[in-house]
């Protein structure tokens, strides 16, 4: 768990994922002579801060976000959300602006003047500092690493949990491809322009996106990995279906998520214009978008041994 901690340390808000992309360009050097495969590795220059690696002649492509939520300092001492952020008023949050690191204090007002399109009351957030942090800093939530036998808890396991699964298939990928995204979690994110790069030059159009989900009144904790048959977007039955005859014939422990919001990476293929399969895949996890989320290993162990097997089959 030790990689999965300092991964949840690194602020990566959507805008500003350069530490975390940097992080994994690092880790990939640093360990691909250990790998049965050494990638390509594709980023800077027409791939903003996203990173691909391939191996081999890739089959599948894993797509995992680097971004979080977050707020961004506006004027004054106000806050804009980035993402859908859930956290509540006392919560810390820290940054790094042109004076330096800085702390911060969230404060949640409800403005009775303000009201947002819909002409519902608007939520106001606003910080408290020993300084004004200047506007247009991303700021993210204090890292507060917890773990036991049973679960691991922290600000941004979404989506940490999931460039930790693509980091740890990389010591047995023999063909494969694995994008690290950017934006995911505030307007969609840079699957489209990726997918578009794989399926051009690899002829790559099979996706498993590596992310977590919400614990909900059909998915618990404990469940094992989540297979969704839909969000916000439908993938395709056809494929959906070959991802969960692979779960059941080896026994890893799964549930089948069904909702009609929400959305990921694959709901970015889905509207492309090339011809992507993809399925979503990964834990269940409490308190989501809090600097509390919380997943239990078992769940964790569900999602790598899937993964392994499609990467193996598909």
């Amino acid at each position: 768990m030790q990689l999965l901690r300092k991964l949840c340390e690194i602020p990566s808000t959507s805008g500003d994922e350069q530490r975390m992309s940097q992080f994994i360009i690092e880790y990939v050097i640093e360990h691909r002579d250990q790998w049965s495969v050494k990638p390509e590795i594709f980023a800077g220059a027409g791939f903003q801060d996203a990173v691909v690696l391939v191996f081999g002649r890739p089959r599948v492509a894993v797509f995992a976000h680097m971004d979080t939520v977050g707020y961004t300092t506006g004027y004054g001492n106000r806050l804009h959300k980035i993402g859908g952020p859930k956290a509540a008023t006392g919560t810390l949050l820290t940054g790094l602006d042109n004076h330096g690191q800085v702390e911060a204090v969230l404060e949640h007002v409800e403005e009775h003047d303000e009201k947002d399109k819909d002409g519902k009351k608007k939520d106001v957030y606003t910080y408290t500092c020993h300084r004004e942090i200047e506007p247009g800093t991303p700021l993210s939530y204090v890292s507060n690493w917890r773990e036991d036998d049973e679960s691991v808890q922290s600000c941004y396991l979404d989506n940490r949990v999931g460039v930790w699964n693509a980091l740890k298939l990389c010591a047995e990928a023999e063909n494969l491809a694995i994008a690290f995204t950017t934006y995911e979690e505030h307007l969609g994110g840079t699957a489209q322009f990726i997918g578009r790069f794989l399926y051009k030059s690899f002829a790559c159009r099979q996706a498993l996106i590596s992310d977590v989900t919400l614990e909900s009144e059909g998915i618990k904790l404990g469940g094992g990995v989540a297979i969704s048959l839909r969000d916000r977007g439908i993938p395709r039955r056809k494929y959906v279906q070959k991802v969960m005859r692979i779960a059941s014939a080896h026994e890893i422990p799964h549930q089948l998520e069904v909702e009609d919001a929400g959305g990921s990476d694959g709901n970015q293929l889905q509207a492309s214009s090339y011809p992507w399969d993809w399925c979503f895949i990964g834990p269940p996890e409490s308190n989501y978008h809090t600097p509390d989320e919380r997943i239990l290993k078992s769940d964790l162990k569900a999602m790598q041994d899937l993964y392994r097997c499609l990467i193996e089959e598909l």
